[in-house]
């Protein structure tokens, strides 16, 4: 059974508001990836997927991202929405993280602004910070979702939220 959705306060958004299809959101926040002692990606020029029930997954451009660091995985899955997504490790040299990043190479027409754009499992990196807060990670292996102080949930992704 699905928690009660909580009230966003002032400058806060509730998941449960966002929409189905998700929707794409141009994003100046200030976003930082670090990992293995190296930052990873910094960018003012994301872009948020909002999708209900997620927090906001942030895909960074890759003129932003140290494409140098990663190598394709080969893993992949699919979303109904999106399309195919490919995975990518990242290897800094003095650390790896399997599977950590993902990117749709060639999404459906609608979210065709994700080309070029990566995504990071928060849970596996040293630190993801939007504007300077450290972001907590979206609950579970699935959704990629970055969960700070101005999103509310109840978030889906941790085990037995499947069917919310």
């Amino acid at each position: 059974m699905q928690p009660e959705r909580v009230e966003p306060g002032p400058g806060q958004e509730s998941v449960w508001d966002y929409p189905r299809p998700p929707a794409l959101d141009h994003s100046d926040h200030h976003v930082v990836v670090r990992f293995g002692g190296e930052v990873i990606a910094d960018t003012r020029r994301s872009i948020r997927v909002l999708e209900t029930s997620q927090p906001p997954a942030y895909y960074l451009p890759a003129a932003d991202v140290r494409t140098d660091l990663l190598r394709p995985d080969g893993r992949r899955t699919f979303c109904e929405w999106k399309g195919q997504a490919s995975y990518w490790t990242i290897d800094t040299g003095r650390a790896v993280a399997e599977a950590a990043v993902w990117s749709y190479p060639n999404p459906t027409p609608r979210f065709a602004e994700l080309v070029d754009h990566y995504a990071f499992y928060a849970q596996q990196m040293d630190e993801c910070t939007v504007d300077g807060e450290v972001v907590d990670p979206n609950e579970g292996s699935f959704y990629g979702g970055w969960i700070t102080s101005k999103v509310v949930g109840p978030f889906k992704g941790a085990p037995g939220t499947i069917h919310w």
